[in-house]
């Protein structure tokens, strides 16, 4: 069984990173910061294979946001959070929301790979055709 697998470790640690970063100081100082949270995750699902990894690894990217939520950064939960039924919830519903922003950014590549090879294949339409009348 092969143990290597296509992830891009440099862009997933970063990833992860700005993203935790960003959240800290937007809880300490900067609360616009928070709208800029998902850069990190967004590009970490860019830089992944196919969608299927952009998934998993954006579930995976946002497990220090997990790790800073139980720190008390969002503040203190109270309720339904504070149960242990509430923060398996919590855990999961962080995971999906980073797994979809994961999708997003794999998405994003994908579309752009398919706009590129559309842009390509135009202008070769647009060579050929005139490299045919100059020729007639």
């Amino acid at each position: 069984m092969s143990s290597k697998m296509d992830i891009d470790w440099k862009s997933l640690i970063i990833g992860a990173a700005v993203t935790a970063g960003l959240i800290i100081l937007a809880a300490h100082t900067y609360d616009w910061l928070f709208l800029f949270s998902a850069i990190g995750l967004i590009y970490v699902g860019y830089t992944a294979k196919n969608i299927k990894y952009g998934i998993i690894l954006g579930a995976l990217a946002a497990t220090p946001i997990v790790v800073l939520a139980f720190q008390g950064t969002f503040g203190e939960f109270s309720g339904f959070f504070s149960t242990p039924t509430g923060t398996v919830s919590l855990v999961l519903i962080i995971l999906l929301v980073g797994a979809f922003i994961g999708f997003v950014g794999a998405w994003a590549k994908r579309s752009r790979e398919k706009a590129l090879k559309e842009q390509e294949k135009k202008q070769k339409i647009g060579k050929n055709k005139n490299k045919n009348k100059n020729n007639n």
